[in-house]
């Protein structure tokens, strides 16, 4: 591949990342957006260069007239959600004037999700949900005295006809495991405890123990080197009681209390903070003036100089230790100590670390050079070995990589490649030395050849753990936006299953120029087909956005939908909901709807939607009381008929219909009873049925 190919790839999948470190407060960069500024820098040179030919002064061009007036085309319109419109802007004026417009919402420079946005040319995006009306805004940039107005109501899009739904009872279906509904416990603080409340209500079944804090923590002093996140800082809490009290088993005995499995991370950076001394692995006192520093402990610095350059001669033992493997199984023999084995309701689940592909971004105080195949292929199999070795009865997974870009290559592959001057006459060396294999696939080789070579044959890798912040428009941990974005991130949640799902944020890593549909649930079921048979599957981050709107309620359910049907194993949301937020009722409509246990079922059937992009529908059958469940979602901003046909399936008696909609953003509804009608002795039918805009409707029917 050529370089100029290869450059603009890495710099096109910074994008869906830019936000990872923002999920503890503090904005980061991907690595690759240093090549974005290389070339703009150049740019910027270039530039700097042609400024003498420009003279120093110039008139202005509004010296010489004056602005007049300001007209605006249309003046009225009436649009749905969804739409957008281009309105046109003209300034009148004598002599010489700009004709440069600011255009507003309700006097809202611009707009926002809630009122719609305009930009510079006039185009105007519509909201949802969506006012009664809103009033534009022309104002002259020269004059602002003179402006132009213009009026946009709303109306809802007229019911429509739906696509064909359909559930078939007698096709073949398999389970679903209860682990796909998981999360991940981080909140930066719970005063009022809403995590708990939160996994009472929607029955959480496995919680997470993990993230970027989480690679350099020490159990036995309950501290961690908190990273780039936050000034490479151990910052001690006020515990005094560690290692028995400590951050980490407060989860393991809120989990019990709730009834979830405990996930947690085990490192395999091969550091860990070594004090409880407050302090810094970049003391200004210690490595000189630093680009930014701790606004409440001056000494402690971002380990970057003033300009911006890493400091590279700092020592990684000022505030961690070196660990190997023993630490960990150290770790895990407490902690069966502690709370039993995995078999009797301790730690049910190891990962190995987390994230090793901004380790040298992160974690670059004790681990400044990008991560290897080997580092993490052979120091991952040490670790887990030790972890099976203290607790035969727990499960491992790894690599819990997040990098589209990583599950192909390592990141020492990936910035040999953009420290290359001239175009590469072979690959990138890290992927040639171990045979070419995309680097998930050599992962799972590896796993699989230790459990061959092993004589008890012991199982070291469970799962096969990826993070996929592959929401549109990078919208993961980001309010909802305008109808285009809000339509666009509904349509992602295809990244998941659908082979003709592609965007330009997903090119074949061996051929820029050919988009690669990502499949992602799909693509790991192959990879372990063809490396490691048995291995089940885990997403243990995503995040898909807009956490307090319909429509991330609509696309939370919609993943949750998609992870059963397709046989995911393990999935864990990345930012717990809110208590009583619309993303909480999106896990709570497939574990609780009723709040009385009432839950999908956990045998998958097949169904099909003749549109999933409007119409999503999800069937199971909860096997306890053998009731068919079924969950349809209107993914559209009007409402939908259509009928429910029953393939196979004698209902014994009405359903029971519960909805989650933007009417009623604090509850599920409890709806009437519906009938289901028999069509001869094979089939029945729910008919008519009106799924409101944006809504999540659960049906229980008990049958044969």
């Amino acid at each position: 591949m050529a370089l100029s190919d290869w450059l603009p790839m890495a710099l096109h999948y910074d994008v869906p990342f830019w936000q990872r470190s923002s999920r503890l407060g503090i904005a980061a960069h991907c690595r690759v957006s240093c090549m974005a500024a290389i070339l703009l820098g150049a740019a910027a040179i270039h530039l700097s260069g042609q400024e003498k030919k420009i003279p120093e002064q110039m008139p202005s061009p509004q010296s010489a007239g004056a602005v007049t007036g300001v007209k605006i085309e249309p003046t009225h319109v009436t649009l749905s959600p969804g739409e957008s419109r281009q309105f046109t802007g003209t300034v009148e004026g004598t002599g010489t004037f700009s004709s440069a417009l600011i255009w507003t919402v309700n006097d809202v420079e611009g707009g926002n999700a809630s009122l719609g946005t305009i930009d510079g040319s006039g185009l105007y995006i519509t909201p949802y949900p969506f006012p009664a009306a809103v009033t534009l805004k022309a104002r002259s940039a020269a004059d602002p005295t003179q402006s132009a107005g213009a009026t946009i109501a709303f109306a809802a899009p007229p019911t429509a006809q739906g696509p064909e739904l359909r559930i078939d009872v007698a096709a073949p279906a398999h389970p679903i495991s209860p682990l796909i509904y998981g999360m991940n416990s981080w909140r930066l603080s719970d005063p009022e405890q809403q995590a708990a409340q939160v996994a009472k209500q929607v029955r959480l079944p496995v919680n997470r123990w993990g993230g970027d804090g989480y690679t350099l923590y020490n159990y036995k002093l309950d501290i961690s080197d908190l990273g780039e996140d936050w000034y490479f800082e151990i910052a001690p809490n006020a515990n005094t009681s560690y290692p028995d009290i400590s951050e980490f088993n407060s989860q393991v005995i809120g989990d019990r209390a709730t009834g979830a499995k405990t996930m947690a991370t085990m490192p395999v950076i091969g550091w860990t903070a070594k004090t409880r001394t407050r302090g810094s692995s970049y003391s200004v006192a210690k490595y000189g003036t630093q680009q930014k520093t701790d606004p409440y402990w001056p000494d402690f610095g971002n380990g970057l100089r003033p300009d911006g350059s890493r400091i590279t001669n700092n020592d990684p033992n000022d505030i961690c230790m070196p660990i190997d493997e023993n630490w960990t199984s150290d770790w895990v023999k407490y902690l069966v100590h502690r709370f039993g084995n995995a078999a009797k309701g301790g730690v049910a689940i190891y990962a190995l670390d987390n994230e090793p592909n901004w380790w040298d971004k992160m974690h670059r105080d004790v681990h400044p050079l990008p991560f290897t195949y080997d580092e993490v292929t052979e120091n991952g199999l040490k670790v887990a070995k030790a972890i099976k070795a203290a607790d035969p009865t727990a499960e491992v997974s790894g690599p819990v990589i997040d990098y589209w870009i990583t599950f192909f290559y390592s990141m020492r592959d990936i910035e040999w490649y953009q420290a290359q001057r001239t175009e590469p006459t072979e690959g990138p060396p890290d992927r040639r030395a171990h045979g070419n294999l995309p680097l998930i696939e050599y992962y799972l080789r590896a796993f699989k050849a230790a459990q061959d070579a092993d004589p008890r044959h012991t199982r070291q890798l469970d799962y096969l753990d990826l993070h996929t912040y592959f929401a549109a428009n990078d919208a993961g941990l980001k309010p909802a936006g305008t109808s285009d974005r809000q339509r666009a991130v509904l349509d992602s949640t295809r990244v998941f299953w659908d082979p003709t799902y592609t965007d330009q944020r997903f090119h074949n890593p061996d051929n820029y120029l050919e988009l690669l549909a990502p499949q992602m649930i799909p693509r790991m079921k192959k990879w372990i087909a063809a490396n490691y048979p048995g291995t089940k599957t885990a997403i243990s981050e995503y995040n898909w956005g807009a956490a307090e709107h319909i429509s991330g309620a609509v696309a939370q359910a919609d993943i949750l939908g998609i992870f059963g049907r397709e046989g995911l194993d393990l999935g864990a949301l990345w930012g717990p909901p809110n208590l009583n937020s619309p993303l909480m009722f999106a896990f709570k409509i497939f574990r609780n709807y009723d709040d009385a246990g009432g839950e999908f079922g956990d045998l998958s059937l097949a169904s099909m939607s003749e549109d999933q992009g409007k119409l999503a529908v999800y069937a199971a059958r909860r096997t306890a009381d053998r009731r068919l469940t079924v969950v349809v979602i209107n993914k559209t901003f009007g409402g939908l008929r259509a009928d429910l046909a029953l393939d196979h399936f004698k209902p014994k008696e009405a359903a029971r219909v519960y909805r989650y909609s933007g009417v009623d953003l604090t509850r599920i509804e409890a709806l009437p009873v519906v009938k289901a009608a028999r069509l001869g002795k094979q089939a029945s039918v729910v008919k008519e049925q009106l799924f409101p805009a944006m809504s999540i409707t659960m049906y229980a029917i008990r049958g044969n």
